[in-house]
């Protein structure tokens, strides 16, 4: 077959799609992806893939420029004829899932999270609605990456459900996120945070619990990686890390030597579709603090491999760390080694993958 895949970033398509990408190509296939060029473009080329920049903003919101988005979509899959489109992200969903869908092109689309956007009744979750039923109301297959998501879908009556697939989120690569021994007792406990540094990944709620554990006398530092979504945010993290049980570590191309260095990972979020970063941390075998909601709530067997703590709510997060810092060591490291275990079983890339492609085959090959 000829496959086309539209995404928004080079770096994501890469980093979590890669090993399907690369067994559509084993398995013979030939595929094109449009998104915009970025730091990952040559990988994607080595892969194997036909690359086709096309620019996308992927925030704004425009009229016009989603028009023209639409347009160089349609043009592109009438000239290229794929016999399979797979999208990701919303704006390719949507525009690439509408160009198929005139072309009568079979498309699989991947909800990758609902975001704001469907959290609160009003305009923004009507046009939302809309554009989704619109855009993607007849694709083959629509894969969510949490039970909560294609719940919502259901409810809202976008899609009939022999279209939606639950999968396990896009997997996590075992061997590349290896074991890694739980580091000494000896240290501070170390609380580590990896995202977008921003309100809704739940920031306030964990500098609030931070502060106050420091407060408490409790020997724990605060890790913080990844890349301001929010600015305002540059000025509070500069003003804590003054205070030298505060870390902020920047954006990191590998997160590994940064989980390898921690006890536990706290991940506040106030929705995901499947955080990849938990299960990359559960992988490496550390203990894992998160939301209870969809998207996070799936990486934890309460108790054995971590806790959870009430969404939006900082003094529930501050007893929910303060009782894991108050542990004895020996059943930290435990719950690490059996976060390893829970997660290769739940969540290897293989199976979702194989998975994946099962479905792709079934439901949406001509």
């Amino acid at each position: 077959m000829r496959i086309f895949i539209a995404a928004n970033d080079s770096y994501g398509l890469y980093i979590f799609r890669r090993d399907l990408i690369k067994r559509l190509i084993e398995d013979g296939h030939e595929v094109y992806a449009a998104l915009p060029d970025g730091e990952c473009t040559g990988r994607i080329k080595e892969l194997g893939c036909e690359f086709i920049e096309l620019p996308v903003d992927r925030r704004g919101i425009s009229p016009k420029k989603d028009l023209k988005l639409f347009r160089a979509y349609y043009k592109l899959l009438r000239r290229l004829r794929p016999q399979m489109v797979i999208t990701y992200t919303i704006k390719p969903n949507v525009y690439c899932g509408l160009a198929a869908r005139l072309l009568g092109i079979p498309c699989a689309v991947n909800i990758t999270g609902l975001g704001t956007a469907f959290q609160n009744k009003g305009l923004v979750r009507t046009v939302a609605k809309l554009l989704y039923r619109i855009g993607c109301g007849k694709a083959k297959a629509v894969f969510t990456e949490n039970p909560g998501n294609r719940d919502t879908l259901l409810e809202l009556g976008l899609f009939k459900a022999d279209r939606l697939h639950v999968l396990h989120g896009a997997g996590v690569n075992t061997e590349h996120y290896a074991f890694e021994e739980y580091p000494p007792e000896a240290e501070p406990v170390k609380f580590l945070f990896i995202g977008r540094i921003m309100r809704e990944k739940g920031m306030d709620e964990y500098f609030a619990a931070a502060e106050r554990l420091l407060a408490d006398g409790v020997n724990a530092e605060f890790y913080m990686a990844g890349s301001y979504d929010e600015q305002e945010y540059s000025e509070v993290i500069k003003k804590l890390t003054e205070n030298p049980r505060f870390v902020f570590l920047g954006w990191l191309d590998d997160i590994r030597p940064a989980i390898k260095s921690c006890h536990c990972f706290v991940l506040p979020s106030w929705h995901e579709g499947m955080a990849n970063t938990l299960l990359e941390c559960g992988s490496c075998g550390r203990p894992i603090i998160t939301s209870n909601i969809h998207g996070c709530l799936e990486a934890v067997d309460e108790g054995r491999n971590g806790y959870l703590h009430e969404v939006r709510n900082a003094d529930s997060l501050y007893e929910t760390m303060k009782k894991f810092a108050e542990l004895p060591y020996e059943e930290k490291a435990a719950m690490g080694a059996y976060s390893r275990e829970f997660i290769c079983a739940n969540f290897d890339k293989k199976q979702v993958v194989e998975e994946t492609v099962g479905v792709l085959y079934d439901r949406v090959r001509k």
